[in-house]
Formats: C-alpha cells, sequence, structure tokens
C-alpha cells in the first residue's frame, strides 16, 4: 500500500465554554445589579463569566490508506463530529496536524452544501464545481445521480420544499457520484429507508472495490460497519481507545457503553421523528436484567408515541450477541411486522420463543411507515439473559453454535 491518504497526528479541538457566574445570597446579587447599572452608565459593559476548557477532541492520531472504509464509532459526545468536522476544513485543530491527499466530499448532515433555494439540479452543479469538477463531466455524471437519488419528478423544485428523505438521497448520490478521492459519511442513512439504505451501502462497497476511493463512515449502526469497513476507530470522552479489525473494535465498544438503558437514555440510530419508541419491557423485575431458560417465550412491551395522521405502523426486533453482533431480526427478506393502527401513542408486545445458547443478549426494536421508512430505530434498548440448561432433556453444547434448532425428520 502506499502514502497514507490521511493522516492524523496527535489532533486535539479545545473549546472554551463561558458561564455566568452564579450569585449564592441576596446580597451577592443585588450587590452584582448595581455594579452592573454602573457599568452600564459608564460605558462599561464587561459582566463577571467563568471560563471553562472543553477538549473535543485530544490527542488522536491513526492513518488511513487509498480505498480504505474505516468506521469511526463512539458514544454521542465521543468527538466523531468535531473530527469530520476538521477534516472536512470545516474547523481548525487547536493542536497537531491534518494531512489530506486528494478531493474531499463531506456529508456531515441531511443537505450538506446545499442552497435550499436553487432547484435539486442547481445543487448538483453547485456541489460539482465545489468539488473542482468541470461542467463537462457533471453532465456526464446527471443522469446516472438522478436516477440512484429518485428525484426525477422534482429535479427542477427548489431543495427547500424536499422532504428529509428526498434530501439526503440527492445529497448521498451528488457526494458518492461526483468522483471525491475522500468520502466522509456522517450519520446521514439514518434518515430514509430500508431499501434506500442497502443501497446506499452497496454504492459504498463499489466506490472502494472498483474505484479505489477512501472511505470514512461514522455511523451508530454496528451493523453496517460490520459489512462496510476494513478498519474502525474507536473514540471515547475525545480520545482514540483503540483502532483495528471492525469486528474486535466494536466488541471494545460494547465494554465502554452503559450495561443498561434508563427510560429516555435511548440510542436512537435512525428515524423521521414522526414516531419515537419511549420504553422497551423484556417483562425482567423491576430494574434487573430478565434470565429466560432455552426455549422459553420471550415478551416484550413497546411504548411509542406517534404523530397524528402517521397512519399504521410495522415494528420490528433485532436480537444481537453480547459483542453486538446482529443474530436474528424480525423482518428478514419481505416479511413485514402486524401494522399498528397509529394515533396519539400507545404500547405493543411481541413474544418469541429464545432458541439461543447459554449468555447474554441485546434487544434491539424500531418502528417502519407501510413505504418502509424508518419513523424511530432505537439499539440496544434492553437486555437479557440465557441460562444454562437443558433442550429436550440434553444438555446444550455451546460449541456446536449460538442457536439450539428442532427439526423435523421425514423419511
Amino acid at each position: 500500500m502506499g502514502p497514507p491518504v490521511i493522516r492524523l497526528e496527535n489532533l486535539g479541538k479545545r473549546y472554551l465554554l463561558t458561564h455566568e457566574v452564579r450569585h449564592a445570597t441576596l446580597r451577592d446579587t443585588l450587590a452584582h445589579g448595581t455594579r452592573g447599572l454602573v457599568r452600564r452608565w459608564l460605558g462599561d459593559e464587561r459582566t463577571r463569566r467563568a471560563t471553562e476548557e472543553f477538549w473535543a477532541l485530544r490527542e488522536v492520531s491513526f492513518e488511513v490508506g487509498a480505498g480504505e472504509v474505516v468506521g469511526i464509532i463512539g458514544r454521542n459526545g465521543a468527538g466523531k463530529s468535531t473530527l469530520l468536522k476538521i477534516l472536512s476544513r470545516i474547523t481548525e485543530p487547536t493542536t497537531g496536524e491534518v494531512r489530506l491527499r486528494g478531493r474531499v466530499a463531506s456529508l456531515l448532515e441531511v443537505g450538506t452544501g446545499f442552497h435550499p433555494d436553487l432547484t435539486g439540479r442547481e445543487n448538483i452543479f453547485l456541489n460539482g464545481a465545489i468539488l473542482g469538477m468541470t461542467a463537462a463531466t457533471i453532465r456526464r455524471r446527471l443522469d446516472e445521480i438522478v436516477a440512484f437519488a429518485e428525484v426525477e419528478r422534482f429535479l427542477d423544485t427548489p431543495v427547500k420544499h424536499y422532504s428529509s428523505g428526498m434530501y439526503v438521497r440527492l445529497a448521498f448520490s451528488v457526494a458518492a457520484h461526483l468522483e471525491p478521492d475522500i468520502l466522509i459519511v456522517d450519520e446521514v442513512l439514518a434518515v430514509g429507508d430500508a431499501a434506500f439504505q442497502r443501497k446506499c451501502l452497496g454504492k459504498l462497497e463499489s466506490a472502494t472495490r472498483r474505484e479505489g476511493r477512501t472511505i470514512l463512515f461514522v455511523s451508530h449502526n454496528l451493523a453496517s460497519v460490520r459489512q462496510l469497513c476494513h478498519r474502525a476507530v474507536l473514540l471515547h470522552e475525545g480520545r482514540l481507545v483503540t483502532a483495528g479489525k471492525p469486528a474486535e473494535v466494536i466488541a471494545r465498544y460494547m465494554q465502554v457503553m452503559p450495561r443498561t438503558h434508563g427510560v429516555g437514555e435511548y440510542r436512537h440510530i435512525a428515524g423521521d421523528g414522526r414516531a419515537r419508541i419511549t420504553r422497551v419491557r423484556l417483562g425482567g423485575p423491576e430494574g434487573g436484567e430478565p434470565a429466560y431458560s432455552i426455549f422459553e417465550t420471550v415478551r416484550a412491551a413497546i411504548e411509542y408515541q406517534a404523530q397524528p395522521g402517521t397512519g399504521p405502523l410495522e415494528f420490528f426486533f433485532l436480537i444481537h450477541s453480547d459483542d453486538g453482533e446482529c443474530l436474528a431480526s424480525s423482518f428478514q427478506g419481505d416479511t413485514a411486522p402486524a401494522a399498528q393502527p397509529a394515533g396519539a401513542g400507545g404500547t405493543v408486545t411481541v413474544s418469541f420463543r429464545s432458541p439461543f445458547a447459554p449468555g447474554r443478549y441485546l434487544f434491539s426494536v424500531g418502528i417502519f411507515d407501510r413505504s418502509r421508512q424508518f419513523l424511530d430505530w432505537v439499539e440496544f434498548a434492553e437486555s437479557f439473559r440465557v441460562e444454562p440448561g437443558f433442550a429436550d432433556g440434553r444438555a446444550f453444547d455451546q460449541r456446536l453454535g449460538r442457536f439450539y434448532v428442532q427439526p423435523e425428520w421425514h423419511s
């Protein structure tokens, strides 16, 4: 492999947080107010403020080679978005050095780089020009961009009238098709439907395998990181914890995550906000982790809120191993969960028999609308254990797999 196309050396970003000084007593407050009146009368507008240093990133160093896909993971506030803003030249680092080789295209949020009053067509040409593409090159790729984004009917409509899904489809298509050397993608695929997410991941795989592009991919969706990335980087509280193979880095990430989630602390990794999961209960003791035997029925209650007029809802769930690997789901293939009328909110319940080997498992849950658009997706909402025991009177041998299958034999 040749020289790295991205090199970070001891990268740091410091912000100064300013707080107004609060007073403990009425006397202090009155004295401060009097001093303030005198200062304003004298033309001095200064007020007592305290300044605090906050390091969003500190001593981060790693390299990315040409054609690599590197996933960047970490909890909210770990420094992921700050890192990508530095790489995209939106903000300057406080310490350290960044070296980039080639054109960089960034997709940091829905509609990055789009002018709301320009049409979709005009924004394609604008973004291409920003990337240094000629008008002839953009015209040559225009049909491909529009077809991928599925916005043909609205191409000459100002993008301020686009839905969030249309916005992100066009923004992703422009960034992926206008031939940047380095593509930076930050969580934007959380908006949109499942089919378009699969389409985007396929495009990213093609861009690296056939075209040799370098991609930095930030996502809370660990399954996508496993599928797409050659390597992963874990950030925690602004520092690099580890870098390496995705499976190993994800396993380390699961160790630094909180082991349980409380109401209001769920990680919503996708959805457009029209419906929201507010609580998930697996039927264990209050405040405790439920435990089941092999093939015992697991029951989950899912509480949700929905905006009026959202329409019928479809719920799905996924089961993950303790290191974050997705083992099973309720919406594989074309199978859709049962529809649920949407009102102000309510509770749905689901039950399934647990065929899992003894161990700890994580439970994720989400909501589609009828068009398979993500409304919400809560990852690792709850956890449960499967206890060692017997199946059909025989000991479960964990060396033979994670699942126990009950077949029917016919001669």
